[in-house]
């Protein structure tokens, strides 16, 4: 099962039932997802996907999967899982506009990095940032994380894929 965590500020709780409209509303957030680098997808396809992580990841272990809370109010989604890029685990995470410009996004990854090394044993770890999300690509290089390649869309959009060891980094 999906541990709880937490950092100074955060709670990282695994998704509750109650928790699906504020996951839709995250996911429907046209800025969201263009940092994410995905389409904005209708709100029934959302909602399926917060279901199949109760229903299918939690009861299978397929990943870990957790809602981030501050305060006691929802402020993004976070993900340590298998990636399809190349062989190891992606760090994932959005955090929701209101929560942005806060530091919060380093206490994100640090935090997943923690869990990374303490609870998975993984010695590093990946993450895939838009090319022209400068912000989260300046954190991710504050954090130790090293540019491996860029991976080219069908689109033209261009994503850097970045690495990092779980116990060098800061």
């Amino acid at each position: 099962m999906t541990p709880a965590l937490r950092t100074e500020r955060l709670e990282f709780i695994p998704y509750r039932p109650e928790d699906e409209d504020v996951f839709v509303t995250l996911l429907r957030d046209e800025e969201v997802c263009r940092w994410m680098g995905q389409d904005l997808v209708p709100e029934p396809e959302i909602r399926a996907l917060f279901r199949a992580i109760l229903t299918d990841i939690y009861p299978t272990r397929r990943f870990d999967v957790w809602g981030l809370w501050l305060d006691g109010t929802y402020a993004g989604h976070a993900e340590v899982k298998k990636t399809g890029n190349v062989d190891g685990h992606e760090l994932i995470t959005a955090l929701a506009p209101a929560f942005w410009g806060r530091g919060l996004g380093s206490e994100v990854i640090r935090g997943l990095l923690r869990h990374a090394a303490d609870d998975l044993g993984l010695k590093e770890v990946y993450g895939m940032v838009g090319a022209e999300n400068t912000a989260s690509l300046t954190m991710c290089e504050r954090l130790g994380f090293r540019h491996l390649r860029d991976v080219v869309s069908d689109d033209g959009s261009v994503t850097r894929m970045l690495i990092v060891s779980t116990t060098d980094s800061p």
